[in-house]
């Protein structure tokens, strides 16, 4: 994982719809929770994503947005999108470029680890999680995250093996 305190590195990727959409863009309306699975409909992921969907209106009220990114292709995640009714964007990196700048590469450089990022609009990376089977640790950095965007809670940096 990347380093908390430091930069979130700029990319650009096609979302399900096939269309660029940049870091930078995805903060424009404020911090961004960005997270990375392995793929689209398996069941962790699906858990993962649902999860995400069911806190979508919390995340929003915070001035949070959210974006998930995984090595499928947008046809998939248009699909999986639709599926599940998930109402925030999913990202393509089929050449897994922006995963490895985000050190979430699988053991051995093969697939991808289950990691979730707090970017805060500068770009500063806030908060961070790895935790390839235990949803409920990076439902906690939602959660957290949500309460400090919302004033009622501080919220402790961390990272989980």
């Amino acid at each position: 994982m990347l380093p908390l305190g430091g930069r979130a590195p700029e990319f650009t990727l096609p979302d399900q719809d096939e269309q660029s959409v940049s870091l930078s863009n995805l903060l424009r309306r404020g911090s961004l929770i960005l997270y990375f699975y392995p793929a689209d409909f398996t069941t962790v992921c699906t858990r993962q994503a649902c999860l995400m969907r069911d806190l979508h209106a919390d995340i929003e009220q915070a001035g949070l947005s959210v974006a998930g990114i995984s090595p499928q292709r947008p046809a998939t995640h248009r699909g999986f999108r639709e599926k599940h009714r998930l109402p925030f964007t999913l990202l393509s990196d089929t050449d897994k470029f922006v995963i490895r700048m985000y050190d979430l590469r699988g053991p051995l450089g093969i697939g991808v680890r289950r990691g979730t990022y707090l970017i805060d609009q500068a770009r500063y990376i806030r908060a961070a999680v790895l935790a390839s089977f235990r949803i409920s640790e990076h439902e906690d950095l939602v959660r957290r995250a949500v309460a400090l965007s919302a004033g009622r809670s501080s919220y402790r940096e961390r990272t989980v093996p």
